[in-house]
């Protein structure tokens, strides 16, 4: 991963950490069920942002370097490692 990325991966998943400590103690709380599954979705959707962000590394630099090596095997293989992943992302 590349360090810009990685370095903008920790700062979201610091703050997704600290909404998940927020939904702990909003259910801690008795907050309103809507108010909880708002925060819910607002995780859910910082979380995709993450994933995307890794993704679009990894696309980037491994699946990239695979093309450019000229192995027929090993770009079959990232290939197919990448629409595995992106098949169980959608679930």
């Amino acid at each position: 991963m590349q360090k810009e990325t990685k370095t903008d991966c920790l700062k979201r998943l610091n703050r997704v950490e600290g909404q998940v400590r927020g939904l702990a103690r909003m259910v801690e709380e008795d907050r309103y069920c809507i108010d909880v599954v708002t925060q819910i979705a607002a995780v859910r959707a910082a979380l995709r942002r993450i994933e995307g962000l890794v993704l679009k590394d990894h696309v980037g630099h491994c699946v990239e370097h695979a093309i450019a090596s000229g192995d027929p095997k090993g770009q079959r293989a990232k290939i197919a490692e990448l629409i595995e992943v992106l098949g169980r992302a959608d679930r």
